[in-house]
């Protein structure tokens, strides 16, 4: 069955190093938490806020492999009081967990956009 597994994660600054560490480390969460192997991905879409504009998540996340996923970037709409810096996930992967027993990965200073998740 196909699941969908949210994430997030926060940069400290605008520029292509930290845009990669931060999505680099946050996919590679994500499989980890979730028991999912490469293979099984089946597409990853990223939004970044509008003042993340130094290079796309996805270029990042060709660096660890992920060059044979379909990938796609979009931004997040600039609703007044969001998070800044935050670089946001959603991965289809193939997996035999239930919705329930799936884990959503929130890093750095993201924990705080989805309080009503279990530690």
């Amino acid at each position: 069955m196909v699941r969908g597994m949210r994430g997030a994660s926060t940069c400290a600054v605008n520029t292509a190093s930290e845009i990669t560490v931060v999505t680099q480390e946050l996919l590679l969460a994500m499989l980890e938490e979730n028991g999912i192997d490469h293979d099984e991905v089946v597409s990853v879409l990223f939004t970044t806020t509008p003042d993340l504009n130094a290079m796309f998540p996805a270029t990042a996340a060709r660096g660890i492999g992920f060059g044979d996923v379909p990938l796609l970037c979009a931004s997040e709409i600039n609703v007044p009081g969001a998070m800044p810096l935050t670089v946001r996930v959603l991965m289809l992967a193939y997996t035999t967990r239930s919705r329930d027993e799936l884990r959503h990965v929130y890093l750095r200073n993201a924990p705080s956009l989805r309080d009503d998740l279990p530690d």
